[in-house]
């Protein structure tokens, strides 16, 4: 390790970054040298975003770690609806300032403030010290756990054999939200795929999240219940889920379902605290806390810390990325239909296994400058961190919801 870093903190985050993007470079092929600098400056893209010269707030005054009476609790309100839910949970108004929540919070304990919140459909934890020996059982499972779960002829080739683009002629559906998901569908797009992000109508992205992961896709709105779904799976090689397992379950979106329906589909799911909780929701900062990691990275031993970045999203969405493009080569092969799964709670125990330091390291000094990217979108000006992957450029976000629920057509047309 070096004795400075652009990523410091005590735990390893810097050597996991750099794994997880050399994953996609080894995965597609591709040759080059990669950059720590640059790597850093990706995975902490929010802080390089500027929109119109302006840096977004993307942080709602409802996110944050609070004293309880008996510990830490760590909560996470950047949505609106998460944010409503979290005040009704504690009987207080949408528009309860920081000193009352702060009050609120110090009379109860973490787990009665936690409880009630979670039963509201808001989103807390406690924060808690490492469990050694539950990571361990985690790290007994691959890290990214690709499984063959139905049939399907070996594929005709569709990816080009493009080293500038090796998945141009691969589509994929991005039913994700938020960094981790986003991070490995703009991932998939640099390579060249036909990226297709569907939201619901009724859920908002906030602007400043959507310009920061959404390059290269294009972004439509349609209710997943729409006759349209199934006629975009059906031409789709790829399906990158990102909601709650229950979620996709209710909303006949499960892997079992659409294997069956969709034979030799790529099925790719992320999630928060793994499979084994479909009904928990959940965001790198909850995971983070809940784990041990912010007690680790504490600057002080009592007051919880955080990761130098969103660590463990970026990290899981370069490794699903990279287990898609080995997937894709897999199918041509062998035929199937295949599941590809990963958490951040299993990327969190995989960085509390690697070594780590009694104390961060300096940071070094990065020029944001010649790590960044420039673009007008719908008349905006913006900012955003260049690709980690070394000889590519993104192409700029579209407008959200801007485009039509169709494919490009045919496969190698690019817009």
């Amino acid at each position: 390790m070096n004795a400075s870093s652009p990523l410091p903190s005590r735990l390893a985050t810097a050597d996991l970054a750099l794994a997880s993007v050399s994953s996609v470079m080894s995965a597609a092929d591709m040759s080059g040298k990669v950059d720590p600098d640059r790597i850093a400056i990706a995975f902490r893209s929010d802080r390089l975003l500027r929109v119109d010269g302006e840096a977004p707030s993307v942080w709602s005054p409802f996110s944050g770690f609070w004293r309880g009476g008996d510990g830490w609790l760590r909560t996470h309100g950047n949505y609106p609806h998460h944010a409503r839910a979290l005040c009704r949970g504690l009987g207080m108004p949408a528009d309860t300032g920081a000193d009352e929540l702060r009050s609120l919070f110090g009379a109860a304990s973490v787990q009665e403030s936690v409880d009630r919140i979670v039963a509201a459909g808001g989103l807390a934890v406690a924060v808690r010290r490492e469990n050694p020996d539950h990571d361990a059982v985690l790290r007994e499972r691959p890290l990214v756990e690709v499984t063959r779960i139905g049939g399907g002829e070996p594929s005709k080739p569709q990816a080009s054999r493009d080293r500038a683009a090796p998945l141009r002629g691969i589509r994929v559906l991005d039913l994700t939200r938020v960094i981790a998901g986003p991070v490995c569908t703009r991932t998939l797009a640099l390579l060249g795929a036909d990226v297709l992000r569907i939201d619901p109508p009724n859920l908002p992205e906030p602007e400043w999240q959507h310009f920061d992961t959404g390059h290269g896709k294009r972004s439509t709105l349609l209710d997943a219940r729409s006759p349209q779904m199934p006629a975009l799976l059906s031409k789709a090689d790829v399906v990158v889920l990102g909601y709650r397992p229950a979620a996709l379950e209710r909303l006949g979106l499960s892997p079992a379902v659409l294997a069956e329906l969709h034979p030799g589909l790529i099925i790719a799911q992320l999630s928060a605290w793994g499979l084994d909780h479909p009904d928990r929701a959940g965001f790198d900062s909850l995971v983070q806390a809940e784990s041990g990691i912010a007690m680790i990275e504490s600057p002080d031993g009592e007051r919880p810390g955080a990761l130098p970045a969103q660590a463990l999203d970026h990290s899981a969405g370069y490794l699903l990325a990279a287990a898609i493009c080995e997937t894709l080569a897999r199918r041509e092969r062998e035929g199937g239909t295949w599941h590809i799964s990963t958490s951040l709670r299993r990327v969190a125990a995989e960085l509390l296994g690697m070594p780590r330091r009694d104390e961060p390291q300096p940071e070094r000094e990065i020029d944001p400058a010649i790590h960044s990217q420039q673009f007008t979108i719908s008349g905006r000006s913006v900012a955003t961190a260049a690709p980690a992957l070394p000889g590519f450029s993104f192409e700029a976000p579209h407008a959200w919801g801007g485009d039509r629920p169709r494919w490009r057509s045919p496969r190698t047309a690019r817009e």
